[in-house]
């Protein structure tokens, strides 16, 4: 997975259409979630389309599965987990992920449909890495 900085780069020398296709691509990019973790546990409550989200990994390096079943909000996903990927879980527990992604300006980009569940998906991820940080 590309690291966010990486991405953020690429985005930035992007007009509005390739932003598109970029957050389609980052989606397919995601590593594979196996239908059995696509759970009511794993759903992400709060977005217009179905998001799961899956932590693997131990405390000093978390690691995530996600998937969407639409393939903006998948990319939107992919964005969330590059910014949180393989880090320690104390410090994604800790960390201002929404600053992360406001170089995306994800709220003037898409509609509001396709962001309103962004920050529940936030929510989750930094609830898993707090609950594995405390072992």
């Amino acid at each position: 997975m590309r690291s966010l900085s990486d991405i953020s780069e690429e985005y930035d020398f992007l007009d509005a259409d390739d932003r598109y296709r970029l957050l389609i691509e980052l989606g397919r990019e995601l590593e594979p979630m196996p239908g059995a973790l696509k759970t009511d546990a794993t759903l992400v409550r709060g977005c217009s389309a179905q998001v799961w989200v899956y932590p693997t990994g131990e405390a000093d390096r978390l690691h995530f599965l996600a998937d969407s079943n639409a393939a903006i909000t998948k990319g939107i996903v992919a964005l969330v987990i590059a910014a949180v990927q393989d880090k320690p879980a104390a410090e994604v527990a800790q960390m201002d992920v929404a600053k992360a992604l406001e170089p995306f300006d994800l709220k003037n980009q898409l509609s509001s449909n396709r962001t309103q569940g962004v920050p529940n998906m936030i929510a989750l991820v930094q609830e898993h890495a707090a609950r594995i940080a405390r072992g």
